[in-house]
């Protein structure tokens, strides 16, 4: 009986492919270090940041009886149109500095439910090319813009990654309704640098929130990158300055009198800080831009009767009210409108920042720098 031959090419054990089967491509991606060589913080900006982040912890304690305000649009996608919104904001901000702590809301990336445009940072030129470096450079160079022009900035946290490259410009985080239940964020959240807003999650329970308060508020160690964006093992100390954002839910609006009273009642029952941010817009305003105008003014009805329970409000709001979807030709975007959520424009947050703060009794404290 013959014995079979096998040519060396067929002796060889077949392998079969166990990675990167959906993956086409990587892409290198700038250190942060270099990044910050690149776009380095000024005295100014540094300043700016560090008083604007202790002005936010002592509203959140009762210690300053000023309101924080969270304004600005949904989502930046261009940045011409957000520097001349945070001009507009910035005399506002001036104007007020007695009763309101005035920061522009300056958000880069977007979590989606299913699918869209992700935000400035990962999808800068609007084309599904994903430049991300370009989005990274553009998003910390517009943050220290609006800090020479003497205006604060926050931000929603979305990717873990991001805050090695813009967190030290940003002087207040929101961690998402999406994202308040998930423990990469709750880690991330324990070690920044500045105070947190963590939202009521979509359902509007306030559980996830309360846990994630509890939980960032702990040491935690974790994987992340360090400043030269080498793979690090990451020890936090635990941030002590989170607080609760009412932003509604599936169920309806959480802003009112009777909901802010049973938050204040959790809060205090789970040892936590009992005041807490009103989200004008999202749920509670039924993603309708215009109610954000109603829910202020139920705060502002609040805080008149004398309620220490609101430390401030978030307002979605921009150059031009509504919100436009992205065209094929982009040479026909409208200035100054967003592309995702809709917002109040300059004239309407104009009128509901003045109607707010003359709720406010007037603070001693009146530096905005």
């Amino acid at each position: 009986m013959e014995k079979a031959l096998c040519s060396v090419a067929s002796c060889i054990p077949f392998m079969f492919k166990t990675q990167d089967l959906h993956v086409v491509e990587t892409r290198p991606l700038v250190s942060p270090a270099l990044l910050h060589h690149e776009l380095p913080m000024t005295e100014q900006a540094t300043a700016l940041v560090a008083q604007t982040r202790d002005r936010i912890r002592n509203i959140l304690y009762n210690e300053d009886r000023r309101l924080l305000v969270i304004v600005g649009p949904c989502s930046v996608h261009d940045v011409d149109a957000a520097c001349d919104y945070g001009r507009q904001l910035v005399k506002l901000r001036e104007e007020l500095s007695d009763r309101l702590e005035i920061v522009m809301r300056v958000y880069f990336e977007k979590p989606r439910t299913s699918i869209g445009w992700k935000g400035l940072i990962n999808d800068p030129h609007l084309d599904n090319s994903y430049d991300i470096n370009t989005g990274l450079r553009l998003a910390r160079k517009l943050l220290l813009d609006l800090a020479a022009m003497g205006l604060p900035a926050a931000t929603e946290l979305l990717d873990p990654i991001t805050p090695q490259y813009i967190a030290d410009i940003i002087t207040w985080t929101a961690i998402g309704a999406r994202t308040t239940e998930s423990q990469t964020h709750r880690e991330m959240a324990s070690g920044l640098s500045m105070p947190i807003g963590f939202k009521n999650n979509t359902d509007g329970s306030l559980q996830a929130a309360t846990n994630a308060m509890l939980a960032a508020s702990q040491p935690h160690h974790f994987l992340g990158i360090n400043h030269h964006g080498l793979a690090s093992i990451v020890t936090t100390t635990g941030n002590p300055d989170g607080h609760l954002v009412l932003r509604g839910g599936k169920h309806g609006p959480n802003y009112d009198r009777t909901h802010v009273q049973q938050a204040t009642a959790e809060l205090t029952k789970a040892g936590l800080n009992p005041r807490m941010m009103v989200d004008c817009s999202h749920a509670n305003a039924d993603k309708d831009h215009n109610r954000q105008v109603a829910v202020l003014e139920s705060v502002v009805d609040q805080v008149r009767s004398g309620s220490r329970s609101i430390l401030g409000v978030m307002v979605e709001s921009h150059l031009v009210a509504g919100k436009q979807s992205i065209p094929s030709n982009l040479s026909q975007l409208v200035y100054g409108q967003s592309i995702t959520d809709a917002c109040v424009n300059m004239d309407t947050t104009a009128t509901m920042l003045r109607t707010l703060a003359a709720a406010v009794e007037p603070s001693l404290q009146t530096s905005t720098t």
